[in-house]
């Protein structure tokens, strides 16, 4: 029997530029090209794989391409990571309220002490709340005004069942995009020591100064409205099929039939990309890059260009590993320009590039929403599709 294998790789942030929509709804994102931008700045990288499967053609290099290559808008509101997987696997982005939490922070005191745990605001000029004397619920201050709240805690006083359990608790009292809850082993005085306030107003943790992303890291990503049985991981495991998910994939998107591996270093991601990949012979690996994504909210260019370096070499490798009935499918979940003048998303199509022996190489144009990209895998299975999105298989086959 042949095998029917697809691996999809997300590398975090990875845009090819900006969205038709920013100067009304994010000016400070016009001109943002996040893959192009970074070619300027570092001339000499060396990204063969992703240029020949079709990056290139997306940013008006007349050679040849031998892939599927495209670009995807985003149909949700922002540049969202979280949102960025949900649309990918095949969600319709619904509207959530954009609220600073300052604006809804004594409702939400009032509703966790009624659930049984202490809240406290212990710097009345810095809105956060400090839950069981530990864990700290504010705004999250890497991502889009008003849309996420981050509940954070120190992971060597308090278990994360724990943490999950104020963060479920949040969840229910606010309407805004996502609730994360999230912890590591740091120091709660570490943890205290980075709270700080955006220029915009927002205040909370500094994620990636607390250190809270390293060792004993742990996430849940609690998204408002989503329904995971009928995203592309629920509809593979209905046929029969297999599914991995991996990094920052695993950390998001919600399925109980799926294996998940938790990683961030990059080299981890896609060594057990390909393991998983080896190991199946009907299914899909979803994996995710997150250290793209970490190299543009610090605007380290160099860093951002070493990332996509491993990546490549990982491209031209499993390609050549590829067999009949495998895919492939590369794109990103929203840009992180690191040259555009601030460390946060910036509002920008995704790649499109996808290649397997029984794809026609093509330029497929602009879609829509990311969510084609799982209706298009649904429909390599032939399973059902998933809530969202138009596959274009037939474009390529």
């Amino acid at each position: 029997m042949v095998k029917k294998r697809v691996l999809l790789l997300v590398v975090d942030s990875l845009g090819v530029g900006h969205m038709a929509d920013v100067r009304e709804v994010r000016p400070q994102d016009e001109g943002a090209n996040t893959l192009g931008h970074i070619l300027e700045q570092l001339p000499n990288l060396r990204i063969p794989n992703l240029l020949a499967l079709g990056a290139g053609k997306l940013l008006g290099d007349n050679t040849p391409a031998r892939g599927v290559y495209g670009k995807l808008n985003l149909q949700h509101q922002g540049a969202d990571s979280y949102m960025g997987h949900q649309e990918l696997m095949g969600s319709r982005p619904q509207k959530p309220l954009l609220v600073p939490f300052e604006n809804v922070i004594d409702e939400v005191k009032a509703g966790l002490e009624a659930a049984g745990f202490t809240a406290e605001i212990p710097e009345p000029q810095l809105p956060y709340l400090l839950v069981e004397g530990l864990v700290v619920v504010a705004d999250n201050i890497e991502t889009d005004y008003g849309q996420i709240y981050n509940v954070s805690a120190s992971l060597t006083e308090i278990s994360f069942e724990h943490v999950l359990a104020i963060g479920r608790k949040v969840r229910e009292l606010v309407q805004v995009n996502r609730v994360i809850a999230l912890g590591g082993m740091v120091s709660p005085e570490q943890l205290r020591a980075s709270i700080e306030r955006r220029d915009d107003g927002l205040v909370g943790v500094n994620s990636p100064r607390s250190g809270v992303y390293g060792s004993g890291y742990r996430v849940r990503h609690l998204g408002l409205g989503i329904d995971p049985s009928q995203q592309l991981p629920a509809l593979l495991a209905e046929k029969g099929c297999q599914v991995s998910l991996i990094g920052k994939m695993q950390d998001v998107i919600e399925a109980e039939q799926a294996q998940k591996l938790p990683a961030v270093e990059t080299d981890l991601v896609l060594s057990l990309a390909e393991e998983q990949f080896q190991a199946i012979e009907c299914g899909l690996v979803a994996a995710t890059v997150q250290e793209t994504d970490l190299a543009g909210h610090a605007q380290d260019v160099e860093r951002y260009g070493r990332k996509l370096e491993l990546v490549d070499v990982f491209l031209g490798r499993f390609m050549e590993q590829m067999n009949a009935g495998d895919a492939l499918f590369v794109t990103g979940d929203h840009g992180n320009d690191p040259t555009i003048g601030h460390s946060q998303h910036t509002r920008e199509k995704t790649p499109l590039l996808a290649y397997s022996t029984q794809f026609r190489a093509a330029g497929i144009g602009e879609r829509t929403t990311l969510s084609d990209i799982a209706a298009t895998i649904a429909a390599y299975f032939a399973s059902r599709p998933p809530a969202n999105g138009r596959s274009f298989l037939g474009d390529i086959t």
